[in-house]
């Protein structure tokens, strides 16, 4: 992969969609357009996208990401670098324990259980290797009919 591109995995919202996802990849001009935006900002479906997969019309959401270690981003931190943070359950820690016992799975939630995590801040930089997008607003061709069935789809 180069370094100078992203994967996009647009969320499609639509109740008739399922929440399928789409993946493609964003590089040239349109890589420049996404660098220093913020986790939760719009931006326009036409830099997503190149020739007729260009998603004119479409508003999309940036949701998250992750870098290319696989680090995700998370919304509350500010800026683009990795850090290290103590939470509770949330994104990135779920909180539990699982123990096996007799042959069955237990999962047990202790009360105050914190790890210490790694995480990417909230503005996207040249680290950043994947984009999370959802859909706020639709165009006039749905994303099924853009990408057709030829394109890496999978669903939630």
């Amino acid at each position: 992969m180069a370094d100078n591109e992203f994967v996009a995995v647009i969320n499609d919202t639509a109740p008739e969609n399922n929440g399928r996802s789409y993946a493609l990849n964003i590089s040239g001009s349109n890589y420049n357009q996404f660098l220093g935006k913020k986790i939760g900002d719009v931006v326009d479906g036409i830099f997503v996208g190149e020739g007729e997969n260009t998603l004119a019309g479409y508003k999309l959401s940036i949701s998250g990401g992750s870098d290319k270690t696989g680090t995700p981003m998370r919304s509350d931190l500010e800026g683009g670098a990795k850090k290290s943070v103590l939470i509770t359950a949330g994104t990135g820690f779920k909180g539990h324990k699982i123990v096996h016992k007799k042959g069955n799975r237990y999962r047990y939630k202790e009360d105050g259980m914190r790890m210490r995590r790694n995480f990417r801040g909230n503005v996207i930089t040249t680290d950043t290797r994947q984009l999370n997008l959802k859909v706020v607003e639709s165009g006039n061709k749905a994303l099924a009919d853009i990408f057709g069935g030829s394109d890496e789809s999978a669903e939630d």
